[in-house]
């Protein structure tokens, strides 16, 4: 399957790109790191600048119809920097509307609030999303890892760092069985 990892250009927390993207590689997936820039993303570990990662594919030229899932990772200024693109916030978006899953870690579910997906929606994130999550009419639980399919598609979503095994192990059984249905 190939799976879209949609970053900002600068802001994504490293390790929660690179963790489920290895992930993704050892289940035998094709991960594709898709930003609203092309060149590479600087990704950040918590405030300090960590490695630099290479784009495959851009927003507004690829659609949610070539991939079989989304995973969002987070960081603080990665999902603000997306929610204010007009088309990251549409591919986002497109997945919801395809039936695709989605995985979204950390701070990621921003985006999702302003693609307008959340409401009705389970899931759970940094703590500090709270608030605007349930603004949205998500209902924001404390777990480590949360799967919501009430709605069109299936939604993974985790709290930190410190989640990402459950994170990635949930995600891919997921996706896995969503590809498979």
């Amino acid at each position: 399957m190939r799976i879209a990892f949609l970053t900002a250009p600068e802001g994504v927390e490293q390790v929660e790109l690179t963790e489920p993207w290895q992930a993704a590689v050892e289940a035998g997936h094709e991960p594709v790191l898709v930003s609203t820039e092309s060149g590479e993303v600087q990704a950040f570990d918590h405030l300090d600048k960590a490695d630099t990662f290479g784009v495959d594919a851009v927003v507004g030229e690829v659609s949610a119809e070539s991939f079989g899932g989304l995973v969002l990772p987070g960081g603080v200024a990665n999902p603000d920097f997306l929610r204010t693109d007009d088309k990251a916030v549409v591919f986002v978006k497109d997945f919801f509307e395809q039936g695709l899953p989605v995985a979204a870690i950390c701070h990621a579910p921003w985006t999702l609030v302003e693609a307008d997906v959340v409401r009705g929606r389970v899931l759970t994130s940094w703590p500090s999303l709270r608030t605007d999550l349930r603004n949205a009419g998500a209902t924001w639980v404390d777990e480590q890892v949360k799967v919501c399919d009430n709605g069109p598609n299936k939604l993974v979503t985790s709290r930190k760092p410190g989640d990402l095994k459950a994170f990635c192990e949930t995600f891919l059984d997921v996706f896995t069985e969503e590809a498979a249905g």
